[in-house]
């Protein structure tokens, strides 16, 4: 007998059955549908891909790159803001705060760094739409002094010139004021401080009367005037 078979799926005696690999099954040598993780390998070994995929990049990528082209791009952070809107949301912001008159809003911007040009266009379209009215805010800075102060027509005038209000109009806002009631603001503020002085020399209290009427304002005539029958009226200053 010879020492090896002849049939080629004979193994020699000395080799040891482990060492063989194994032959592919019948089974799965055939050509028939794989199942379970043969499946799952047999399509990652294709490089094939399964229909969910497909749809991530077919499709649905297209789709999705529709939606990216509608939408409006990004704002640019580093882009120049447009100058005139914004001096317009600074004189906006002012004019929110308290009332101002343009001279305040010009000085404003040119503290802000916005340019005398764009300023100018600026103001003058607030003033075309009513949102600045230098005389509408010189009558009502009068008449807020005039009950809250006693400002008399003088210390009126200094207070519309600082204010930035132009003379002619601060003019005609003081024209209105007549001098029967600007007598009638000095005296009740002389009663008013006559109740507080109470038991002084009447000499005392002319001279200091005489001196809060003239840095309310008022003029020489009006406040000796007033003085004089203020006191002479003071039940302490009474003849017995």
């Amino acid at each position: 007998m010879k020492p090896f078979d002849t049939e080629s799926d004979s193994l020699p005696d000395f080799v040891d059955p482990a060492d063989v690999p194994e032959r592919p099954t019948s089974a799965a040598a055939s050509s028939g549908p794989a199942t379970g993780a043969n499946s799952r390998r047999r399509v990652e070994w294709s490089g094939e891909r399964s229909p969910a995929k497909r749809g991530r990049g077919g499709r649905g990528s297209r789709s999705g790159q529709r939606r990216r082209d509608r939408e409006p791009p990004a704002d640019n952070p580093d882009a120049e803001p447009d100058p005139h809107e914004v001096a317009r949301t600074i004189v906006l912001r002012q004019l929110t705060m308290a009332p101002r008159s343009r001279k305040q809003l010009a000085d404003k911007l040119r503290q802000r760094g916005c340019t005398d040009e764009v300023a100018t266009e600026v103001l003058d379209r607030m003033e075309e739409v009513g949102l600045i009215d230098d005389a509408a805010y010189a009558g009502m800075l009068v008449r807020s002094q005039q009950a809250s102060r006693g400002l008399a027509r003088r210390a009126l005038q200094q207070e519309l010139r600082r204010k930035g209000v132009d003379e002619e109009i601060a003019r005609e806002q003081l024209d209105e004021i007549d001098e029967e009631s600007e007598r009638d603001r000095a005296r009740a503020l002389v009663d008013k401080k006559l109740r507080s002085m109470h038991g002084l020399d009447a000499t005392v209290q002319t001279r200091r009367l005489a001196g809060m009427l003239a840095r309310k304002g008022y003029s020489s005539s009006i406040a000796w005037s007033v003085i004089r029958e203020a006191i002479a009226d003071a039940p302490e200053h009474q003849p017995d």
